[in-house]
């Protein structure tokens, strides 16, 4: 089995016994996190929706992200993530959201945000946390590693911990 379908499964588990439900708002991931989260059967029951905005006009339309924090901080930031989490709750309705965008390569990386760079940004009620990361590998490499990260904070909310890691 996968990491990350035996961490939304445990996801799963968690929100079931809140009988909440969960949002993904996703840039650089493309959908995975929500993909690993309808792996798992019954997750009807708590995942309310996916968001993929990869282009920062559909990070406005769609979440409501200020288009004036993609020049002042750039679309890999907390100010952006954080935004995208308290956008997709806002939409969805979900008690429960992570969102992420980051730079999975090869390419698009720079001295300030190298590839592998990834925001990550949990959101609880009014309680937005975020988190930034450093992954190693190759585009795919990137992109597990935040799938795993993003449901690794979600559990961690869910059972009302921090959800930074490392």
């Amino acid at each position: 089995m996968l990491p990350s379908t035996d961490l939304a499964a445990r996801l799963g588990t968690a929100l079931q016994a809140q009988s909440a439900q969960v949002t993904t708002a996703e840039s650089c991931t493309g959908g995975g996190i929500a993909e690993a989260i309808t792996r798992i059967a019954g997750s009807s029951a708590w995942f309310e929706a996916g968001f993929v905005t990869y282009s920062n006009a559909q990070k406005t339309r769609q979440l409501g992200v200020p288009t004036d924090l993609f020049s002042q901080v750039g679309a890999v930031s907390r100010e952006v993530v954080e935004a995208m989490a308290v956008g997709a709750q806002r939409a969805s309705g979900a008690r429960y959201g992570v969102a992420v965008s980051g730079i999975a390569g090869p390419g698009g990386g720079s001295p300030e945000k190298p590839v592998g760079t990834v925001w990550l940004a949990w959101a609880a009620g009014e309680r937005v946390v975020a988190q930034r990361f450093q992954f190693d590998g190759d585009r795919q490499a990137v992109r597990e590693q935040s799938v795993e990260a993003a449901l690794v904070g979600l559990i961690r909310l869910a059972a009302g911990e921090n959800p930074f890691q490392g």
